[in-house]
């Protein structure tokens, strides 16, 4: 099986219009090529604005919990 991510502009016209995204996933399995849109959806982050100190800060709280992890290692 392999696969690729291809812009859906190289498509031709009448495939490109079927398509509603901007990238593809094309697919070959078993001699058959499947079209596979790819939707764009923004990454979450991991921020906790409850963090107090560190609200706004850029800091994620798996920052923070590493960074307490760190602490305990260096207070044993």
């Amino acid at each position: 099986m392999a696969e690729l991510v291809l812009s859906a502009r190289t498509f031709p016209e009448p495939i490109s219009r079927l398509l509603r995204t901007e990238k593809v996933k094309v697919r070959e399995s078993y001699g058959e090529v499947h079209l596979i849109p790819i939707e764009e959806t923004p990454k979450p982050t991991n921020h906790c604005s409850f963090l107090g100190l560190f609200a706004n800060s850029g800091v994620t709280v798996d920052g923070f919990l590493e960074r307490m992890r760190a602490d305990k290692e260096l207070e044993r």
